[in-house]
Formats: C-alpha cells, structure tokens, sequence
C-alpha cells in the first residue's frame, strides 16, 4: 500500500516554528507534497531563504513573521492567513523553546518564554486554527509536536520548566 498525500494538494497547512529544525522539515515536505504552507516564525530572514529554497516545488511556502509568545501575532497572523488563504485544514505546533538552568537560580522570564511559547502559544493557535475550521466548515487536523520530556522526566540537569511545559502539551493534547 502506497500512502499518499494527494488528497491534500492546495489546502493550507499552518506549521509555527518553521524556520529551523523540525518546523523547516514539516514546512518543506509539506511543500513537496503540493501543500500551501503558512510558516510562521520569529526570524524572518530564514522563512524567506526556506521560501526562495522552495520555490518552484508543487506546493508554496508563505512566510509570516510572527513570535508565538505573543498573542497578538499570533492573532494577526491567523487575520491575514484567513483574509489571503482562506480555510486552515491542518495546524502543526512545531514552534518551543528550552532555557537551560536552574529553578534554585533560575531566570523568571526565561520561565515566563518557556510557559508563553510551549503552552499558551500553542494552546493561543489551536484555538485560532478551530475558529477557522468552524468557520469555514472544515474537518481539520491539529498536530502537536512534542518531546519525550513531556511523557518522562530527563536525567538531564537544568532543564528546569521545559519538562513541565512539555507535560501540558501532553495534557492538551489527550
């Protein structure tokens, strides 16, 4: 049996971390499967190159600039995703963030970025992703990647919150 993705050419796919690491790899075979792909992350620059990289591939990459710690963005993203794309049919949460350190001397804001991005982020574009789904009567998909710290604890120092937060992706998702 040969699984295919061609039921899914031309519908668009938003992916939040696309700029690096797993979000570029999602983003990029979701292009080469026909894919409209609005990639969403903090550095613009390297959405652009990942874009011109893929140009001419059977699906396109629309870069838009957008921090998933702040709500804001986030919203505005989704405004112009639905105002320029239309419906959303899949919502990949690729986009996290570690702080290495200690909870003993450890840096609240950097806490505040790890909670912002790998839980409220997340949790802010799913909900967006279903307005839009429901609003235009789609059946979509909502992926959440996460990490096996979110299933078990490491045996690794500093990881302080990361854990933590990884363990509520586990909890949203079920």
């Amino acid at each position: 049996m040969t699984l295919s993705l061609d039921r899914w050419i031309g519908i668009v796919a938003v992916v939040t971390g696309a700029s690096s690491s797993m979000g570029a790899a999602i983003a990029e075979e979701l292009v080469n499967n026909g894919l409209i792909v609005a990639a969403l992350a903090r550095r613009q620059e390297q959405l652009d190159e990942l874009a011109k990289r893929l140009e001419g591939r059977k699906g396109k990459l629309v870069p838009i600039k957008t921090d998933v710690s702040k709500e804001e963005d986030i919203l505005n993203a989704f405004r112009w995703i639905d105002d320029h794309l239309g419906s959303v049919h899949i919502l990949i949460n690729s986009a996290g963030t570690l702080h290495e350190g200690f909870l003993s001397d450890g840096d609240s804001e950097c806490w505040n970025n790890t909670l912002r991005v790998n839980v409220l982020g997340l949790s802010i574009a799913t909900r967006e992703a279903i307005r839009n789904m429901k609003t235009n009567g789609v059946n979509g998909h909502i992926i959440h990647i996460n990490s096996v710290a979110g299933h078990r604890v490491p045996i690794i120092q500093g990881l302080n919150l990361y854990p933590a937060s990884k363990y509520a992706v586990t909890a949203l998702a079920e």
